[in-house]
């Protein structure tokens, strides 16, 4: 990695804090994304009432997909603002992506995220996708939100998907880490009075240490293999860790990356960042083995 391309996109976003009306940061966040590659096919499609995208990358494999929710704190973020990420995270895989737009707070408030994205992958199980062809991924409010969602899926006795894919996320409502203020100098994308009142919005009058709003509270067993990407410069790093520990000790088979001087969601990021692109190039690789061995386990 170049130290220079870290450097120059920190400076770049501290230039341009997120801020203002909660319209303003809704146009600001879609307003970051980096424009989708024209060889990915993206389709409109009505996932049992959830507002969906499809995603085809060239030679992909139409029957394996990766249902993808995005971050953005649960009030913030689109289609708009992840459709380049989940083209280019369907390109590393060689499979398709759904991209769900699921409601937003303070307009929707808790659980209806979590109902939205379990809406949509049964979608998918009734559209012929074999479970263990599925792998749920999400960043940040959406890594947090793909935990979430597994529990749930899990705790209604549905099928469960291969895997779950978290890029730095969001799993402590509360933001309780220690991470929280000993590395909220060096993110320029997160901090804990950004943070904070997200999770109040979202969580409305419900409990804000549910195990599918806040899944560092839940009981894991059960869950399918989850791979979980963090930058070492995230003030939301704690979150991940906690995760990766709970997930250990409930008998969860899980893969902790820490990714050297990386903030939040660096992903979003790969035009100008070398490790973004490598950091989803190792999930595709994952997703693929991933793939591989649920092949392996049917034969």
């Amino acid at each position: 990695m170049s130290t220079s391309e870290i450097e120059g996109l920190i400076t770049q976003l501290k230039a341009n804090p997120l801020g203002g009306t909660l319209e303003e940061m809704r146009a600001q966040f879609d307003g970051m994304a980096s424009p989708v590659a024209d060889d990915v096919d993206v389709k409109a499609v009505d996932a049992a009432g959830v507002p969906c995208e499809l995603h085809t990358p060239p030679g992909a494999d139409t029957t394996r997909i990766i249902m993808y929710v995005h971050g953005g704190g649960y009030l913030i973020g689109s289609l708009n603002s992840h459709r380049a990420l989940v083209a280019e995270l369907a390109r590393a895989a060689g499979c398709q992506a759904l991209a769900v737009d699921y409601r937003l707070a303070p307009e929707h408030v808790y659980p209806a995220a979590v109902d939205d994205s379990i809406c949509a992958y049964l979608w998918l199980l009734n559209q012929g996708y074999s479970a263990e062809n599925i792998v749920i991924a999400g960043d940040s409010a959406g890594g947090g939100l793909t935990v979430g969602t597994l529990v749930g899926l899990r705790d209604g006795e549905h099928p469960l998907p291969a895997a779950g894919v978290c890029i730095s996320p969001w799993a402590d409502l509360e933001a309780t880490g220690e991470t929280y203020q000993t590395r909220k100098d060096i993110d320029p994308m997160v901090s804990y009075d950004l943070i904070a009142p997200m999770g109040k919005a979202y969580i409305g009058a419900g409990d804000i240490q549910s195990p599918t709003a806040s899944p560092i509270h839940a009981d894991l067993a059960g869950l399918p293999p989850l791979l979980i990407q963090v930058g070492s410069a995230e003030t939301l790093y704690s979150d991940s860790e906690t995760l990766t520990n709970n997930a250990k000790a409930a008998g969860v088979e899980v893969i902790l990356e820490e990714w050297q001087d990386m903030i939040h969601v660096w992903h979003l990021f790969f035009p100008q960042l070398t490790d973004a692109r490598k950091a989803i190039s190792r999930i595709g690789e994952y997703v693929k083995e991933i793939g591989r061995a649920s092949c392996r386990e049917r034969v």
